[in-house]
């Protein structure tokens, strides 16, 4: 059960002192416009700026994360945490206090605005090499998420958002792999926020040559329609550099077998049956950014 907003603030104060946990009193005390309002209460010291945090008090804002069931407690905690995770120092701190473990916990809270949160903390957290070592068992998770969310939600683009991060390198795409059909699904249906945010994903899979043959059996008829005049330049350079991306590597591998791949395939859409894509590529080569040009001329040179 939830403990008692006014129970669950007294916890807080104690826990993390009146400075830490303003934002908290805050969002408990009736919501930020009203508490806007009023302004903090007059016994209270002013907020503390959340980089100023030394390692006690980090410790002790994981320590409540982990010692409350109220919500609204446990978004602010995890927004607190995220906005810390801004600054190096304070990335490897929360990983030395085993604080990954923990907001990776938050993941399989029921709550959509948790689960957000939590997701945007990790992604904060992903800048590290050696915090990503401890994320990567997430992935699956966090994939899974992408997937069973509500279409273009805040969760959902939450999810996104730390993929991207953790598929900047080659190392954990291999976990991303059951997901494509997925994200190719977002990719034809999601809202232009959407769109963009998959296809940072999937350029980053597709610069890895051990996932070409993965994405190009899958299947995304409508793939070709995103390579128009009228469509938003960041689709239009982000899906040239994904058919760029796949075109190179399947150029540089040999022995392609045509016949593993359905007629619905991105193969079939960027190679075996080009004629619609050339057509496409060809009217590009007019459109006024010069990026576009560069990345049209990068796919029909190769």
């Amino acid at each position: 059960m939830w403990e008692p907003r006014g129970a669950a603030v007294r916890t807080a104060a104690l826990l993390l002192g009146a400075g830490a946990c303003y934002c908290l009193w805050r969002l408990a005390a009736g919501g930020r416009r009203a508490a806007a309002a009023r302004g903090p209460p007059a016994d209270s010291s002013p907020p503390v700026s959340t980089h100023t945090m030394d390692v006690d008090a980090l410790q002790k804002l994981i320590h409540l994360l982990q010692a409350t069931d109220d919500p609204l407690i446990q978004e602010q905690a995890l927004i607190t945490l995220s906005n810390s995770a801004a600054f190096s120092v304070n990335q490897d701190i929360i990983r030395n206090l085993d604080g990954l473990s923990v907001i990776g916990g938050m993941l399989s809270n029921c709550v959509p605005k948790v689960k957000e949160k939590a997701l945007n903390a990790l992604n904060n957290l992903s800048m590290n090499i050696k915090n990503q070592e401890e994320i990567q068992v997430f992935i699956t998770q966090v994939c899974r998420t992408v997937e069973s969310a509500p279409l273009n939600s805040d969760v959902q683009l939450a999810g996104l958002r730390l993929l991207t991060n953790m598929s900047v390198t080659s190392d954990y795409h291999q976990k991303m792999i059951n997901s494509i059909p997925c994200f190719l699904h977002l990719l034809s249906e999601g809202t232009e926020r959407t769109q963009i945010q998959v296809l940072k994903v999937l350029v980053n899979l597709s610069a890895n040559p051990a996932m070409t043959r993965h994405l190009l059996r899958a299947q995304v008829p409508s793939l070709v329609l995103l390579f128009d005049n009228c469509i938003n330049r960041d689709i239009l350079i982000r899906a040239l550099a994904f058919a760029a991306n796949l075109k190179k590597s399947m150029n540089d591998e040999e022995g392609t077998m045509i016949e593993e791949y359905s007629e619905d395939s991105i193969f079939f859409t960027l190679c075996r049956d080009s004629a619609p894509f050339a057509q496409r590529l060809a009217s590009l080569l007019h459109h006024p950014d010069t990026e576009v040009k560069e990345q049209v001329v990068r796919i029909l040179t190769q």
